[in-house]
């Protein structure tokens, strides 16, 4: 699965890259969100497979917390550039005339390091918090890697403004591009049943079904482990979750993407025909 991940979403990135017709806001985009599923993947899994392979399971409280900051900080990219993609789908569909002049590349520059800035600050000052906390005698945390409900779980000092901060954070980087989503897809669904033929109304949908498909996982599973509260935390549920959104949704992510978008998977032929590459 890490191989297929890295491979995976390496492809999109080079695909995006080197091929011309994909030189467009939306593909930009996914090419950033390709990079963040790489780097989210590459926090979790080879730590994983290290554990596996020596059967040694122990990680110094430094690199958790390493480890929990990159996991934070990708995790919160990932949710702004859902949020960015799900606008730029708003403007193609619903404002075409407008899109060249909304979406230009300073634009899509600025919204992509907003969402960088705002991220990995939000995830550093949770981080700064945790590493504060004083741990209880057991320091077995019930995971496969350093996240935050079974770290907060093993702390015996005060957490209260932790949980504050956490929940404060929550709302804003969660709930905000949440909504963003939403109120977009909430507009092109209303175009789509505005339009008249079944044909139109599919080439209308394939515009954004692949990045529907993403939010919906993302977000379904992400609800299970972060949207609740901290007694009722179920270490077994949020193994499964966690999971799905570090291992299965990043490597299903080009997959997604190649079968809805007629674009990529050219893009991507193109990309590994060896028959086109000019030799001196």
């Amino acid at each position: 699965m890490y191989l297929v991940t890295m491979l995976g979403n390496l492809l999109i990135i080079l695909a995006v890259i080197f091929d011309l017709h994909l030189h467009t806001p939306m593909y930009f985009f996914l090419a950033n969100l390709s990079f963040t599923k790489t780097c989210f993947t590459c926090t979790v899994a080879p730590k994983v497979l290290v554990n596996i392979q020596t059967q040694h399971h122990t990680i110094s409280y430094t690199e958790c917390l390493m480890q929990m900051y990159f996991f934070m900080a990708l995790t919160l990219l990932d949710d702004f550039l859902l949020a960015v993609m799900a606008y730029d789908r708003y403007v193609a569909i619903c404002l075409p005339l407008h899109y060249t002049m909304a979406m230009q590349p300073q634009c899509c520059l600025q919204l992509l390091s907003a969402s960088w800035l705002c991220s990995y600050l939000l995830a550093f000052s949770l981080a700064l918090l945790m590493a504060q906390f004083s741990l209880c005698a057991s320091h077995s945390i019930p995971h496969f890697f350093c996240d935050v409900p079974p770290l907060h779980k093993l702390a015996c000092s005060d957490t209260h403004i932790f949980q504050i901060t956490m929940l404060t954070e929550a709302l804003l980087s969660g709930m905000i591009p949440l909504t963003c989503v939403l109120v977009s897809y909430a507009h092109i669904i209303h175009i789509i049943l505005r339009v008249p033929s079944a044909e139109g109304k599919c080439k209308v949908f394939s515009t954004c079904g692949s990045h529907l498909t993403v939010v919906t996982l993302f977000y379904g599973t992400l609800f299970l482990v972060y949207f609740q509260p901290s007694s009722s935390y179920s270490a077994g549920t949020g193994i499964v979750a966690s999971v799905i959104y570090t291992m299965v949704i990043p490597m299903l992510n080009p997959f997604i993407y190649s079968l809805w978008k007629r674009d990529m998977k050219g893009a991507l032929w193109r990309l590994l025909d060896c028959r086109k590459c000019s030799t001196p």
